[in-house]
């Protein structure tokens, strides 16, 4: 781990995702948040270190229970997450307006930085994580990659004829 208590994760396996902010049963309005599954060793190294590591329920009777870490992910205090998407195209760096198109990407990759954040409050401590960097890789499907390149129109729709109709304003 290294010395600024800051932990790399790399090829992440993302779950729970609202990058939204979707207010939900878990989860408060603007509140954003994602959690990763975690092996066994990262698990123990994790909870050796204070995090909050909490546990899935098997859903099949032959799995065991599956560890994780629930994720913050913070634009309005402190120094915003560095959020990284990368797709055919090259990488596209998402910000607090952008970062929502996560919630329905399919994830070939995801390599993140984790940095602790140590609370007390009445006499409760605990450590949160929240995300510093993340670097994601899109799995594009075969259409995503053979039209990938074309202009992005912005503006009037097209008619069935295929002609440039302006929009009444």
């Amino acid at each position: 781990m290294p010395q600024d208590n800051t932990v790399v994760i790399e090829d992440a396996e993302l779950i729970f995702r609202n990058f939204t902010g979707k207010e939900g049963m878990y989860n408060r309005e603007g509140d954003r948040s994602f959690a990763i599954k975690l092996n066994e060793s990262q698990a123990d190294m994790l909870v050796k270190d204070g995090w909050n590591v909490k546990t899935l329920k098997p859903r099949e009777e032959d799995e065991g229970p599956q560890p994780y870490l629930s994720v913050s992910v913070e634009y309005d205090k402190g120094r915003p997450p560095t959020i990284v998407m990368i797709t055919s195209r090259g990488r596209t760096q998402l910000d607090k307006a952008s970062v929502e198109a996560l919630d329905d990407v399919d994830i070939q990759q995801a390599d993140l930085i984790l940095r602790p954040y140590d609370w007390n409050v009445n006499g409760n401590t605990g450590r949160k994580a929240y995300l510093q960097a993340l670097y994601l890789t899109v799995n594009e499907d075969p259409l995503q990659l053979k039209y990938g390149d074309i202009a992005t129109v912005a503006g009037p729709m097209m008619e069935r004829t295929g002609s440039y109709v302006p929009r009444e304003e």
